[in-house]
């Protein structure tokens, strides 16, 4: 069996594609088509989603459950844009101590918050907290 080397671009040659963001002529000889360059290549595209990401990841809003949501509106439990932003910033630093499944307390309410998903799971106020046992975390955040 006989392998053509000429069929796909070596390492090499994606690299300087990608560090000049345009294709060398080397590369296009052994292609059939061109691969997009500037705005449409990968790389930038790639980039794109990188700094939306990192744009996104410390300020990104929770999600909520639909378990979490209809527990809200279950027990009228309304937050405001300080609480938001307290519960969100609790959900960073526990995911910055590395916990999984949190406990997160913002004033009378008390939140299970999947911090790698930044998915509330359930919300409670103070008349359900009472008995004060929290199963299935790995860590609490007060805020």
């Amino acid at each position: 069996m006989t392998i053509n080397d000429h069929r796909f671009m070596s390492i090499g040659q994606v690299q300087d594609q990608i560090k000049t963001g345009s294709v060398t002529e080397a590369a296009k000889k052994n292609t059939k088509q061109n691969l997009p360059v500037g705005e449409n290549s990968f790389a930038s595209i790639l980039n794109k989603v990188r700094e939306t990401a990192d744009n996104n990841g410390s300020s990104e809003g929770l999600k909520f459950s639909k378990h979490a949501a209809n527990r809200l509106n279950d027990r009228d439990i309304v937050l405001t844009q300080d609480q938001m932003d307290r519960l969100n910033q609790g959900t960073i630093e526990a995911g910055q101590k590395g916990i999984k499944d949190s406990l997160i307390i913002v004033d009378q309410l008390a939140f299970i918050v999947n911090v790698p998903n930044h998915t509330v799971v359930t919300a409670m106020d103070q008349t359900e907290t009472k008995n004060n046992i929290f199963t299935n975390i790995d860590g609490a955040v007060i805020v």
